[in-house]
């Protein structure tokens, strides 16, 4: 298994399909002078995430925000846990906060894991949102489609714009809460951010901003394609 590392300046990967559990997304760290993480994994692997902070030299009790970009199992499994031990603050999407805070249609059973609902302290609402936490500013965007929650969220650190986009892939499935109408318009409005870096939910980082472009209209010819 692989280990966690540097993404950009104050960006990391502490955990994936590789890095924590074959469950997992990729879940990412922000160093704004305090820990922020961006989604938690599928829920089997809070103790390897924690090793993983501590690899990169940092004090997990440094940690006091989680980001939860969509109401996934493998994004959210280990949110509980890790509010509960670094009374963390979570934040979400009104539209997905329900379904965080009840475990209902999260697709716990497809994986076949317990989840343990987990209290949305900061529920978004609307398509913009800007918050401060540490030292940086946080852009974000609501991009219905995946869910009806789902959000990315961007910073500039290293005068480059990094976009945690997360499952810009898919899938679009109604079973899964898809739309792909909406999830077109969602990721015509993801290319106009004009990110230099992508860390995505499963493929992983996406690096420079024309690639970053022609990985997003890949999918997004996918989808039109199809209506």
């Amino acid at each position: 298994m692989q280990g966690p590392f540097r993404v950009c300046e104050k960006v990391y990967m502490v955990g994936s399909s590789e890095i924590s559990s074959g469950m997992d997304c990729c879940v990412y760290l922000v160093d704004a002078g305090e820990l922020v993480m961006i989604d938690s994994g599928a829920g089997g692997s809070t103790d390897r995430l924690i090793d993983n902070i501590q690899a990169l030299g940092f004090m997990p009790e440094q940690l006091t925000t989680l980001i939860i970009t969509h109401a996934h199992i493998d994004h959210i499994g280990s949110a509980e846990d890790l509010r509960d031990r670094f009374n963390l603050r979570v934040i979400a999407h009104m539209e997905d906060s329900a379904a965080i805070e009840s475990g209902k249609k999260v697709g716990a059973e497809h994986y076949g894991v317990r989840y343990r609902p987990c209290p949305v302290d900061e529920k978004l609402t609307g398509q913009l949102n800007e918050l401060v936490i540490g030292s940086m500013k946080f852009n974000f965007i609501h991009v219905p489609g995946h869910t009806p929650g789902s959000m990315v969220v961007t910073i500039e650190t290293g005068g480059e714009k990094v976009l945690f986009g997360q499952d810009i892939h898919g899938p679009y499935m109604p079973m899964w809460g898809g739309d792909p109408r909406l999830a077109a318009k969602s990721l015509e409005r993801i290319m106009q951010l004009e990110a230099d870096i992508l860390c995505e939910g499963h493929y992983g980082v996406i690096k420079p901003a024309d690639e970053v472009r022609q990985f997003i209209q890949e999918f997004l010819d996918e989808l039109t394609s199809r209506q």
